[in-house]
C-alpha cells in the first residue's frame, strides 16, 4: 500500500512538472525534457524565461558555472543559479562536459521542483514548518510567537517572506547560517541587540565581497586566538562540501564557508610572508581552481 502511496505521489509530481515545463518552455516537449542531452541551453532559457516573466533576482545575473581544475577524470563541475543557489554534478564524469551537463540536470530539477505551489512560502506551509521546528528541538508551541527564541526567530523570519519561493527565502537563510557559524549572531545577542532587530537589518543586504570580507577578517582575528583554527574549519568546509555534491545537495552554505576561510587564509600567509605548511598549500591549490 505505501508503495503504491508512493508511486502515486511522484506521478503527480512528475505530471505538476510537465505543466510547469509547458508554461515555461511552451515549445520544449514535456515528455522528452529530461531525456534532452543539452540540458545546459535548457537551464540557461528556463532562468531567462523566468526573468522575462516576473524579474525574479534582478540584482543578480544568469546562470554561472565553475569548473575544479583537474589533470584527468573524475571531473566537478558548479552551477550558481540567478539568487546564489548553487549545485553540482553528483556523478562520476569522465569529461568537464559531461561534468557540466549533470551539474545542469541536477539544477534544472531543482529550478522545476521550486516551482511547485508546496515549495511557495504559505500560511500552510509556515505553521507545517514551524511544527516540524519545535518537534526537533526542545521548544515550545508558545516558542513560535516569541521572537527571542530560535523558534520565534524563524516564525518571524517566514511569515515575512510570504509568497517566496524556497530558493528565494534560501538566499536570507544562507547569510543568517553563516552568520551563526561564524558567531556573530551570538556576538549581537551579547550586544542586547533583539533577533527581529537583527533579522530586520541583515534582511537589507545580499551576501556580497564586502560582506565575505568582513567575516573573513572575524575569522583572521580568530586564527589570533586559536592558531590553526582557520586551516581547520576550511579543511572540514571542502569535506562538507563534497559530501554535499556527491548527495546531489543544494551547495551554496558550504561553498561559501570556503570562500570566506581561504580569503583569510590566504590574507593570513600573505601578512606573515611565509611558507604554507603542506595541508594548507593543498587546500589553496584545491580553492584557486574555483574562481
Amino acid at each position: 500500500m505505501q508503495s503504491h502511496k508512493s508511486r502515486a505521489k511522484m506521478d503527480r509530481t512528475l505530471e505538476s512538472l510537465k505543466h510547469i515545463i509547458a508554461q515555461v518552455l511552451p515549445h520544449r516537449d514535456p515528455d522528452l525534457v529530461f531525456k534532452d542531452l543539452n540540458v545546459v541551453s535548457m537551464l540557461q532559457e528556463f532562468w531567462e524565461s523566468k526573468q522575462q516573466q516576473r524579474a525574479v533576482f534582478p540584482s543578480e545575473g544568469l546562470v554561472v558555472y565553475e569548473s575544479l581544475p583537474s589533470p584527468g577524470p573524475p571531473f566537478v563541475s558548479y552551477v550558481t543559479l540567478p539568487g546564489g543557489s548553487c549545485f553540482g554534478n553528483f556523478q562520476c564524469c569522465l569529461s568537464r562536459a559531461e561534468a557540466r551537463r549533470d551539474a545542469a540536470k541536477v539544477a534544472l530539477i531543482n529550478s522545476l521542483f521550486n516551482e511547485l505551489p508546496s515549495r511557495r512560502i504559505t500560511k500552510e506551509f509556515i505553521i507545517e514548518s514551524v511544527q516540524e521546528a519545535i518537534a526537533s528541538t526542545s521548544g515550545t508551541i508558545d516558542d513560535a510567537d516569541d521572537p527571542s527564541t530560535s523558534i520565534g526567530a524563524y516564525h518571524y523570519m517566514l511569515e515575512s517572506n510570504m509568497g517566496k519561493t524556497m530558493l528565494e527565502f534560501q538566499e536570507l537563510m544562507i547569510v543568517f547560517q553563516l552568520l551563526h557559524w561564524n558567531g556573530s549572531l551570538k556576538a549581537l545577542r551579547e550586544t542586547k541587540c533583539s533577533r527581529q532587530e537583527v533579522i530586520s537589518y541583515y534582511s537589507q543586504y545580499s551576501l556580497d565581497e564586502r560582506m565575505r570580507s568582513h567575516m573573513a577578517l572575524d575569522w583572521i582575528m580568530k586564527e589570533q586566538d586559536s592558531p590553526g583554527i582557520v586551516s581547520q574549519e576550511l579543511q572540514m568546509a571542502l569535506r562538507e562540501l563534497e559530501e554535499a555534491r556527491r548527495a546531489g545537495q543544494e551547495l551554496r552554505f558550504y561553498k561559501e564557508k570556503k570562500e570566506i576561510l581561504s580569503l583569510a587564509l590566504a590574507q593570513l600567509y600573505n601578512d606573515q610572508n611565509t611558507s604554507l605548511p603542506k595541508d594548507d598549500e593543498m587546500s589553496l591549490a584545491a580553492l584557486c581552481g574555483y574562481h
